[in-house]
C-alpha cells in the first residue's frame, strides 16, 4: 500500500535539512563565516535575523537548534501574546529540568509591542531561553534596545535569479519530497521567467512552482511553459511593503535620484513604487517637497508644476494620472539645484527655536489705535514704496540685540542667480546707508 502523499505545501516539504542545502546567503554560511561557524559547532547564542521573505530565516533557525540539540519553540508574533509567551518559558523551565535548552524563535518580531518583548527579556538575559527573531522590518525601529543589545543581527539578502533556479531545479528532481516522481518537464524560459517572478522569494517561487504544476496536470499535460506561466502568474505583484524599509528605501531612491539630476533612474524608481502598490497621493507630496527642498528659486516654476501634477492625478487617477507624475518627476530632475531655501529656513528655525520670545521693535509694530501710536508703535518706520528704488536702504528689520543674521544665500544657478545679484546689490545699499562699506 502506498504511503499517503505529504499534505505539506512544496515550499515547507522543500525546506534544507542541512547547512549544505542552503542556498544563498554565503556572506552568512560561507566557509569560515560567523554565524556558519557558530550553527556548526553548537554556540548557542540570540540573535535577530533581518531579511526579506522567503530567505531562509525560520530555516535558519530550526537548523541551529537541529545542531544544538536544543528545543525548538516557535511563536508567530501576529497570533501570540504574553500568555503564550509564558508558557514558552514554563516550557524552557522543565527542558532546563532536563538538562536540555530551549530555542525561543519568532517570526515576525517587529509585531511585539514594547510589552510582549518584556515579557520574555528577562529569561534572555538570565539564560533560560535562547532568543531568535525573525523580522522583514529594521530591527534598529521595531525591537527595543535592551533586546537588540543582547541579540546579534544578521542581515540575510534577497537570493538572486541563479540561486532561485537552483532551488526549483532542486524541488523538479527530488523523488522524495519534491515533484520528482510526478514526470514534469519545464522548459528553460518558463524556469527562468519563475526565477524572475519570485522577487528573490524562495518560498513564492516554490509555491508558483507548485501550482503551475497543479495547472499542468489538470490539463493533463507535463510541460509547463511560458504560455502555461502566463496563466498562472498573470497579476502577480512584485515585492513591496508599503511602509517599512523596503518603502523608504526606494522613496529614498527616487528623492535622491531627482536631486542628482538623473531623469531615467529618477522614473524608474517611480515605476517601481506604482507598481509596487504606492499611493499616489504620497508620492506627490514627497514631489512637492523636492521641489522646494532641492530645486527651490533656482526655478520657481517647479513647485507649482508639481501641484498641478498632484491635481491631475487627483482628478484621473491611475493610470491616466500617473503621466503627470512621471512629467513632474522629469522636471525635476532636469531644473537647475539649489537647497538654498532649505538651508535659509533651516536657519531661521533654529534661532527662532533658541533665542527665545525677543520683542518686536518699536518701528516694525502695528499702530492701529491711538494708545499704540502714543506707545511709539510703527514710529519711525520707513515705508519703502517711498525709498529710492522701493527700497529703505540701511532699514533694520531684526529684534533689537539681535545680530542681523544672513540665512539665504541663493546659489548661481537657474533663476537663483538674478536673485544673488539683486540680493548682493540690495546689501551693499545697506552696507553703504549703514556707513559700513
Amino acid at each position: 500500500m502506498n504511503p499517503a502523499p505529504d499534505p505539506r505545501p512544496l515550499a515547507d516539504r522543500m525546506r534544507p535539512r542541512t547547512l549544505d542545502e542552503v542556498v544563498g546567503q554565503e556572506h552568512l554560511l560561507g566557509p569560515g563565516k560567523p554565524l556558519r561557524a557558530a550553527i556548526e559547532q553548537g554556540r548557542l547564542h540570540s540573535m535577530v535575523l533581518w531579511g526579506p521573505p522567503g530567505t531562509g530565516k525560520t530555516t535558519l533557525a530550526r537548523l541551529f537548534a537541529q545542531h544544538t540539540q536544543a528545543c525548538f519553540l516557535p511563536l508567530s508574533a501576529v497570533l501570540a501574546g504574553v500568555k503564550e509567551i509564558r508558557q514558552a518559558v514554563e516550557r524552557a523551565r522543565h527542558e532546563r529540568a532536563a538538562g536540555r535548552r530551549t530555542l525561543l524563535f519568532v517570526d515576525e518580531v517587529h509585531r511585539f509591542n514594547k510589552a510582549q518583548q518584556d515579557a520574555f527579556l528577562p529569561h534572555v538575559e538570565e539564560g533560560l531561553l535562547t532568543f531568535i527573531g525573525a523580522t522583514t522590518e529594521n530591527p534598529s525601529f521595531a525591537l527595543n534596545n535592551a533586546l537588540l543589545s543582547r541579540a546579534r543581527t544578521y542581515v540575510l539578502r534577497a537570493l538572486d535569479e541563479e540561486a532561485l533556479r537552483v532551488v526549483l531545479q532542486r524541488a523538479l528532481e527530488d523523488r522524495e519530497r519534491g515533484l520528482g516522481g510526478q514526470g514534469l518537464e519545464v522548459t528553460a524560459k518558463a524556469l527562468a521567467r519563475l526565477a524572475a517572478t519570485a522577487d528573490g522569494d524562495a518560498r513564492r517561487a516554490l509555491t508558483w512552482l507548485e501550482l503551475a504544476a497543479d495547472v499542468a496536470l489538470a490539463r493533463d499535460q507535463h510541460r509547463i511553459d511560458e504560455t502555461l506561466l502566463e496563466d498562472v502568474l498573470t497579476g502577480e505583484p512584485r515585492r513591496f511593503d508599503r511602509g517599512g524599509d523596503l518603502f523608504y528605501d526606494q522613496i529614498s531612491a527616487l528623492h535622491k535620484s531627482v536631486r542628482g539630476s538623473a531623469p531615467d533612474a529618477a522614473l524608474y524608481w517611480l515605476a517601481r513604487m506604482l507598481d509596487g502598490g504606492c499611493d499616489p497621493g504620497y508620492i506627490a507630496r514627497r514631489l512637492v517637497r523636492m521641489a522646494s527642498e532641492d530645486i527651490g528659486n533656482a526655478d520657481p516654476r517647479a513647485l507649482g508644476l508639481c501641484l498641478d501634477a498632484w491635481q491631475a492625478m487627483e482628478r484621473l487617477g491611475s493610470p491616466e494620472g500617473e503621466l503627470a507624475l512621471a512629467q513632474a518627476v522629469l522636471y525635476l530632475a532636469l531644473a537647475p539645484k539649489s537647497n538654498a531655501t532649505y538651508r535659509a529656513w533651516q536657519a531661521a528655525q533654529r534661532d527662532a527655536r533658541e533665542r527665545g520670545t525677543l520683542e518686536v521693535p518699536l518701528h516694525l509694530r502695528n499702530a492701529p489705535t491711538r494708545l499704540m501710536k502714543a506707545l511709539g508703535h510703527g514710529k519711525g518706520y520707513r515705508y519703502a514704496h517711498d525709498e529710492p528704488g522701493a527700497y529703505a536702504a540701511g532699514e533694520r528689520y531684526f529684534p533689537e540685540g539681535m545680530p542681523e543674521a544672513v540665512y539665504y544665500q541663493p546659489v548661481a544657478r537657474g533663476f537663483e542667480q538674478r536673485l544673488r545679484e539683486k540680493l548682493e546689490a540690495l546689501r551693499a545699499l545697506d552696507r553703504k546707508a549703514r556707513g559700513t562699506e
